[in-house]
């Protein structure tokens, strides 16, 4: 009769070569790149609205770790069905941004889809929107602690944006190398997770370029909140037409890579727009 230790040592013997076989078959992890890569269009999942109607919401995965894309609006950023511009970003920072706009459809917009697809790095790759019941998220109210998004305006008693859908300021004209003043107004229901229990209620803001062809230099890209208000100034170094995305945060902290079981909360986005001459 075999004692133990010769059996298990069978099993070692008899899995070694399934083992090498196993290793041989390993495929290398991708090696990071700076720059040369694609950006692939990712679709995070659907809302439904107070009046109806549905937020498809969609992000990016730029796969280079510095280089910052432009892809203008046309053949290599478009939605199919049209209109090819559905207030999807031209300007795509490094690596992974969930959450970054919506669409409205109508309630009636069943199984129908919106893909959109982007060509770069010598890839066409298209993700399409849908209103799959697996893939309802929960971006208006954490379900887990009643948390909801910050309100965010872009004067003191304007119309508010909450969660992706978001909020679009008036137009700003400026001119070009001009420091131009930004204001943004955002508050927060103060909703703690267990985990920040005894510390302070966080809210925040962070500012980056969505849309346009020049260079944006932001004074303070993270402005501080005081009593509700943030103040800080973008400089544009040739004329055009611009979009900043403000992207407002509170407790749940900015925007997660990884989103589980539909979780999809708490952020709202802001949008201002700038004619620059």
């Amino acid at each position: 009769m075999k004692s133990s230790f010769q059996i298990i040592a069978s099993i070692c013997l008899l899995a070694a070569p399934l083992m090498g076989l196993s290793q041989g078959n390993l495929i290398d992890a991708p090696l990071p790149h700076s720059k040369g890569q694609s950006v692939s269009p990712s679709f995070e999942g659907w809302y439904p609205n107070a009046d109806g109607s549905f937020s498809l919401v969609f992000g990016y995965f730029n796969r280079n770790y510095e280089e910052h894309l432009s892809i203008p609006i046309g053949e290599n950023n478009r939605f199919e069905p049209g209109p090819e511009d559905r207030g999807q970003p031209e300007f795509f920072y490094p690596r992974r941004h969930t959450g970054v706009f919506a669409i409205e459809v109508p309630a009636e917009f069943g199984d129908q889809q919106l893909t959109w697809r982007l060509n770069s790095g010598s890839e066409s790759i298209a993700i399409p929107g849908h209103l799959r019941p697996e893939w309802e998220i929960t971006a208006l109210e954490e379900i887990t602690s009643g948390n909801t998004p910050p309100l965010v305006r872009f004067s003191s008693n304007g119309e508010p944006g909450q969660g992706p859908m978001g909020v679009y300021s008036p137009t700003i004209t400026t001119t070009a190398g001009t420091n131009t003043e930004l204001t943004i107004w955002s508050v927060d229901d103060g909703v703690k997770k267990s985990r920040s229990v005894g510390q302070a209620a966080r809210n925040g803001l962070v500012l980056g370029k969505y849309r346009g062809t020049g260079k944006v230099e932001f004074a303070d890209e993270t402005p501080d909140l005081v009593n509700g208000k943030a103040t800080t100034t973008a400089t544009f170094d040739m004329p055009g037409e611009y979009v900043l995305r403000v992207l407002a945060w509170d407790d749940s902290g900015g925007q997660s890579f990884i989103m589980a079981g539909g979780f999809f909360c708490c952020w709202t986005n802001g949008y201002i727009k700038l004619n620059v001459e």
